[in-house]
């Protein structure tokens, strides 16, 4: 990763505290790398071991393309420059990033947000909550990343990224002016070691069920890598009705703020009503008492909002204040979010990928749906395969259709997957042709659910959310379920921006 910045490679290797040295660490370092394509003359390359590849097999082309020293798990014989030997590469990948870019995250109040479902739409709510609180915030996530006073869009399908970019955003905020910082932390980012050196003031977790398993292996491991988060935060905010409660406040390495609905909490919510805009309830918590209204549906997003009012309390903010800036702040792209052409039933857009937050979103639109409950889904290959029965399960259990379809297949083949889905939806009562279709291509999909609908129905396009694009293989493909939507609802007639 090359920019303007300099380090001589003994000061870097004080940094790395290596185990051993190979060669003389002298010289400068005009930029880091642990891909091998992007060295330049100068560069620090870090021979990170990966999923499909390892950078130890890339170190002797990394020298022949002018790097001036290699950080490595094991010696390399037969190249010529300074061995920085290390028991975790990426470990030092991250302390390395975070001297580079002059430690950032001293300089920010750095709110993390991990969660299985839940995390962007608390990340984006915080990040506003701060901003009307006179803060200002930047911010990390799926979704968004906002630097100084801009927020764009993330297109990199990364939420978490590498220590070095990672610390690249840090240093732009820091330079652009912003005072704090509120991003996601991902299972991948903690337990890969990517978010080292955030020093995290506030650490939230939302809700925590099986996903990732692909990586992490088993729940627990799931459940370890998101406590680093909260082992690591001197305060951490906890959902006190999830099951996993009890876990991260054994593992809370400071002071906790509880939040929740059911469960007594410090920050609790009662007198739950919905309204057509969002739901309204009373706030009970410690500083202050009142009346708070989310303008986003269901009961999920009242614990996203007590999340939210939580970190409020962890930063001394005015309560009364964050209360009304709730009420007064939009969505989140791709969160339940609708696209209307006029036409005489409803299509939503939602990011729920696993059978818990499948169950939550059909769970708020099936009293509010009229007429058939409309569920167009896949699940992404490469990620945990345990989820894909219970998720057409789920659908099966609460939607009156069910359309299986392609998310992200990756590496894996589609069909396999849609049939593990299908599986799940057929041991729930989905009939073939009747009440289940299996569609790989997505775009068919919704076009086959939008001429199934008549008024009064529903259409949940879950999955895909705000993503732009989807992968096949290794390629990535441009895709927007929301610009699909739009096309197959002017395909049948339904014009009205």
């Amino acid at each position: 990763m090359s920019d303007e910045r300099r380090m001589g490679l003994g000061a870097l290797t004080d940094v790395v505290g290596p185990e051993r040295v190979v060669g003389i660490p002298v010289g400068e370092v005009t930029a880091l790398a642990y891909d091998s394509r992007l060295v330049t003359p100068g560069t620090l390359f870090f021979a990170v071991p990966g999923v499909h590849v390892d950078g130890h097999g890339y170190a002797g082309s990394a020298v022949e393309d002018g790097a001036i020293g290699l950080v490595v798990e094991r010696e390399l014989p037969g190249l010529d420059v300074p061995q920085l030997v290390v028991d975790r590469a990426r470990r030092a990948l991250a302390d390395v990033a975070d001297a580079w870019y002059g430690r950032p995250s001293e300089r920010l109040t750095v709110v993390g947000v991990t969660g299985t479902d839940g995390k962007s739409t608390v990340t984006a709510l915080a990040a506003e909550l701060l901003r009307r609180g006179g803060r200002r915030p930047g911010q990390l996530g799926t979704v968004s990343i906002g630097i100084g006073d801009a927020v764009m869009p993330n297109e990199d399908r990364t939420t978490t990224p590498e220590s070095p970019e990672l610390q690249a955003l840090l240093a732009r905020m820091v330079e652009a002016g912003n005072d704090s910082v509120v991003m996601e932390a991902t299972s991948h980012g903690l337990a890969l070691e990517r978010t080292r050196n955030c020093r995290f003031d506030v650490g939230v977790v939302t809700t925590v069920s099986s996903e990732h398993l692909e990586f992490h292996g088993t729940l627990d491991a799931y459940r370890a890598a998101k406590a680093r988060l909260v082992q690591e935060a001197p305060i951490s905010i906890l959902n006190a009705d999830d099951d996993a409660f009890a876990y991260f406040r054994d593992r809370a390495g400071g002071g906790v703020i509880s939040y929740g609905i059911d469960a007594v909490a410090d920050l609790q919510a009662v007198d739950l009503a919905a309204d057509a805009g969002g739901t309204r309830f009373r706030l009970d918590s410690p500083r202050w008492r009142g009346d708070v209204r989310v303008a986003l549906p269901g009961r999920f997003n009242v614990s996203n909002a007590l999340a939210v009012l939580a970190v409020g309390e962890a930063l001394g903010l005015d309560l009364d204040h964050a209360a009304r800036a709730l009420d007064e702040t939009s969505g989140v792209p791709g969160r339940m979010e609708r696209i209307d052409a006029g036409q005489p039933f409803a299509v939503i857009v939602d990011y729920a990928h696993t059978a818990d937050s499948l169950r939550k979103v059909l769970e708020i639109l099936r009293p509010i749906t009229a007429g058939r409950l409309i569920a167009v889904f896949g699940s992404a290959g490469e990620r945990d395969p345990t989820k894909r029965g219970p998720m057409g399960s789920v659908a099966a259990e609460l939607a009156d259709l069910v359309i299986v379809t392609d998310e992200d297949p990756r590496l894996e083949d589609p069909t396999v997957i849609n049939q593990e889905i299908a599986v799940g939806a057929r041991a729930s009562g989905a009939v073939e042709g009747e009440t289940l279709w299996v569609i790989e291509d997505r775009r068919e999909a919704i076009g086959h659910a939008i001429g199934l609908a008549q008024e009064g129905d529903v259409i949940l396009l879950a999955g895909k959310g705000h993503e732009a694009s989807m992968f096949y293989g290794t390629e990535k493909r441009p895709w927007d379920d929301r610009v699909a939507a739009r096309d197959a609802l002017r395909a049948s007639g339904w014009t009205r921006p």
